[in-house]
């Protein structure tokens, strides 16, 4: 049986409490993902590996996180969306512990594995809040919780760089540990669990196609800069995933109860063009997150440049996780005066505005970041709307599932994101002595690629149906 909440329920809900918790969550995850990245040219050394091997750290939290993200969402519709948030973050925790207290790369590797689970927070806990919020604090609530992804982020890297440089580098493994702990213990005394039940049987089959199709897509995403875009094995891991997806969604349309992703729910347009939508602001998003720091970073003989320090660069865009938190709230009051569509197409625009001005301006820093904070108040805008145009086409028993679909969605964005950016600052590329970085028409390219990216966004976004309330 589906149960709702009646108005006195709500009422008994602490919305600030919920907000604040779920929140801090969110930004937990965030810099669980992004923690080990400036520590991925280190790894090799510190875990006795080859950097091919090294780049599996980043990798297999991508493949974790897209994997368990919509298993834990449909777990969540039947069993409790509390239940499976507490889930997440044992697993982040576990994962975090394993990492503080060894240097195999194996057991390290296992890790990160563990710690991508916890991506699955984000959607639940979005969901959690149209379940148990009043009316009024929906909307902001969601906006805030997605803007977690950026903020964590921005606070993450310069966090980790510090660390990395005066400190050791299991510290940052053995502090995720204890993040995870404390949230586990506010989320059991501060966030009640939903009543909202789909019910049925859990689609086991389902979720192990999925998980082997969404294997074969992202493994050759994420590596085929490594490999090589032609190689055997990347054709033939997009070939077999092709297929697997097609097997897939011909077994769920036949599920006769609580298939792991409603296919009916989630061709629908608002649904379907929400999650296009999603998966090119992801790209719109990333993009300038990712080399951001990078360019920063490189010598000023680039061009580009600005020799400044690993925590310098990360300090230098801390304003770009402060917009996003600011902006946030502004998302869910676009929103409830105009619509979600409103705010995701202006959203995207702001994104696409920001990318396309980035080849443009290379000095001085000031603009430089000025710029790159642009970009962020697009992504809170845009990543504001889109929980919102969600949960307004999907039945509320499909609340949790519809939303990790969606969290899938942006993963298949950063990813895809990743592989652009590989690819091209790879094939172009200036020499600096005996030293190569990439050029600054490397990063023209992927400006404007990610420019076209929120266009487009944009475009999805105007011709999506406006969903009811």
């Amino acid at each position: 049986m589906t149960a709702t909440l009646s108005a006195p329920e709500r009422s008994r809900t602490r919305p600030a409490g919920a907000v604040g918790v779920l929140a801090m969550s969110g930004i937990a995850v965030s810099l669980m993902q992004t923690f080990a990245v400036p520590l991925l040219p280190e790894f090799p050394r510190l875990l006795g590996t080859t950097p091919s091997n090294a780049a599996w750290l980043i990798t297999v939290t991508l493949l974790t996180g897209a994997v368990f993200a919509p298993v834990l969402g449909r777990l969540g519709d039947m069993f409790g969306k509390r239940r499976m948030l507490l889930a997440a973050l044992a697993a982040m925790a576990l994962g975090s512990a394993l990492g503080a207290v060894s240097s195999d790369f194996t057991v390290v590797l296992v890790a990160r594995g563990l710690q991508g689970i916890a991506i699955g927070v984000i959607p639940l806990g979005i969901s959690i809040m149209r379940d148990e919020l009043p009316p009024e604090r929906v909307g902001t609530g969601i906006a805030m919780m997605s803007s977690t992804l950026g903020a964590g982020g921005a606070v993450g890297l310069p966090l980790a760089g510090l660390v990395a440089q005066y400190a050791d580098w299991h510290w940052l493994f053995a502090g995720a540990a204890v993040f995870a702990v404390l949230q586990m213990v506010l989320v059991w005394l501060f966030v009640p669990e939903s009543p909202v039940r789909s019910g049925g049987r859990f689609d086991v089959l389902g979720a192990l196609g999925l998980s082997v199709a969404l294997l074969c897509l992202l493994v050759p995403v994420s590596r085929g800069t490594q490999w090589g875009w032609s190689s055997p094995v990347v054709l033939g891991m997009f070939g077999a995933a092709a297929v697997l997806f097609v097997a897939w969604g011909y077994y769920e349309l036949r599920v006769p109860s609580a298939p792991l992703v409603d296919l009916r729910i989630s061709a629908r347009p608002a649904v379907l063009l929400t999650n296009l939508a999603s998966i090119l602001v992801g790209v719109a998003m990333f993009a300038s997150f990712m080399v951001s720091a990078q360019m920063l970073q490189a010598p000023a003989q680039t061009g580009y440049g600005f020799d400044l320090s690993l925590v310098l660069s990360g300090v230098a865009l801390l304003p770009v996780g402060g917009a996003m938190v600011a902006f946030s709230p502004l998302a869910a009051v676009i929103s409830r005066r105009w619509g979600p569509r409103v705010t995701l197409v202006l959203g995207a625009a702001v994104l696409a505005l920001g990318n396309l001005a980035r080849p443009l301006l290379h000095h001085p820093l000031v603009a430089v970041i000025a710029v790159v904070t642009v970009t962020s108040v697009g992504a809170a805008l845009a990543y504001g709307a889109v929980p919102a145009l969600i949960m307004r086409a999907v039945p509320m028993s499909e609340t949790a599932a519809a939303n990790s679909l969606n969290a899938l969605a942006r993963s298949v964005g950063t990813s895809t994101c990743s592989a652009i950016v590989a690819t091209v600052t790879a094939g172009l590329v200036l020499h600096l002595g005996e030293t190569s970085y990439p050029s600054g028409q490397a990063y023209t390219v992927v400006f404007v690629i990610a420019g076209g990216a929120g266009v487009l966004a944009a475009l999805i976004g105007a011709l999506t149906p406006a969903p009811r309330r």
